[in-house]
């Protein structure tokens, strides 16, 4: 395939059903279209996602999400080149429900299908939104995940560390529960740690005092669970200036061990010998913005340029899958008709399983 190509993304992994048309130009690669139907509401009274209700709303509403793709972009199906879509890792039956629907388009249309991991297309990410050269640091965090990697091609990631318990997505979930705020976390804590003291409250920093770029987020989740019991024995309740200090609090610990361990990730990144130093943070978690702004300080005064793509792609998007498929077209990795959907798919085989490591959601 030597001219310019459109592909359909399909994505599923998590709670979010997903679609979107991506073509190729002259100035890079335009998103022609990006639909996300999110399930929050469905699983808004249990704290947590449902895999089994998230599955049966995957197979209700995906083929409604590429209608609609394919009506916003203004094409129909016999105008796409190809077909992407996330393969794993994620809660198995909605990773099932888009390989499915795929499968079929593909079979029905003759157009070829490439197995995406959803994993790849946020490490891809940086390159359709700002050209990055290989290779480049990654921090992958979201609610599932939390590792580096050094992006060294389409299909060659080389991992240097991650959480060996919760990712901090998962960790902003439950606190947040813990709390009474509503899910996602995420965005409810940032809310409420801007408004507060972040310092008031002392919580750890799990692992800062080992070499190396393993991360725990599982005692950081249990101190604030003990914070706020204390704080409600000596109120008699959660008072709300105590909630937006614990906020703070947590929210400072995270990022503290985020950019102390991408400090010494990119030691061992700029090891290889990029020409220009880069660095790139994607997933879910990197969308909070006093993360990203003490990321990026951290780079400016490490003299490595930084890539924080717009939010929207950064939570979970079918646009991403799209263009890792683009990608590993371009890279001539074959399509593949027959393939599975995986609820665990390591980027970087090579190295050790991490704990956890594919639990994109789970039932709180």
């Amino acid at each position: 395939m030597n001219r310019p190509l459109t592909f359909l993304g399909i994505e599923s992994s998590c709670d979010d059903s997903a679609a979107a048309v991506l073509r190729e130009g002259p100035a890079g690669a335009r998103v022609l279209s990006s639909v996300v139907r999110s399930q929050g509401l469905l699983h808004a009274a249990f704290g947590g996602v449902v895999p089994e209700i998230a599955a049966r709303a995957h197979a209700e509403v995906l083929d409604h999400c590429v209608e609609a793709a394919l009506a916003e972009a203004g094409i129909g199906l016999p105008e796409i080149d190809g077909i992407a879509v996330t393969a794993g890792p994620g809660l198995i039956g909605g990773v099932l429900a888009g390989v499915m629907l795929a499968k079929g388009l593909a079979a029905a249309t003759g157009r070829p299908l490439w197995a995406v991991n959803h994993l790849a297309g946020h490490a891809l990410t940086p390159r359709l939104t700002d050209d990055l050269a290989f290779p480049y640091l990654l921090l992958l965090v979201s609610g599932g995940h939390c590792q580096f990697l050094i992006v060294e091609g389409p299909d060659r990631f080389r991992r240097l560390g991650g959480t060996i318990d919760d990712a901090p997505g998962e960790a902003f979930d439950k606190v947040a529960k813990l709390l009474g705020l509503p899910q996602p976390g995420g965005p409810s804590i940032e809310r409420e740690a801007a408004k507060g003291e972040s310092r008031r409250i002392s919580l750890p920093r799990p692992l800062l005092d080992r070499d190396g770029c393993a991360m725990s987020f599982s005692g950081l989740k249990t101190a604030a669970l003990r914070a706020r019991d204390t704080l409600m024995a000596e109120a008699g309740g959660l008072r709300e200036a105590d909630r937006r200090d614990l906020c703070a609090a947590f929210q400072l610990a995270v990022a503290d061990i985020l950019v102390e361990k991408t400090r010494r990730a990119l030691g061992l990144y700029r090891d290889v010998g990029p020409r220009v130093p880069a660095m790139a943070v994607a997933g879910g978690v990197a969308a909070n913005t006093a993360i990203r702004s003490r990321l990026l300080a951290l780079c400016e005064g490490m003299d490595v340029h930084f890539v924080a793509p717009p939010l929207p792609l950064c939570t979970d998007n079918a646009a991403m899958i799209a263009w890792a498929g683009i990608e590993r077209a371009r890279a001539g990795i074959d399509p593949d008709s027959a393939i599975m959907a995986r609820p665990r798919w390591p980027l970087d085989a090579s190295a050790a399983p991490l704990i956890g490591a594919g639990r994109k959601g789970a039932k709180a």
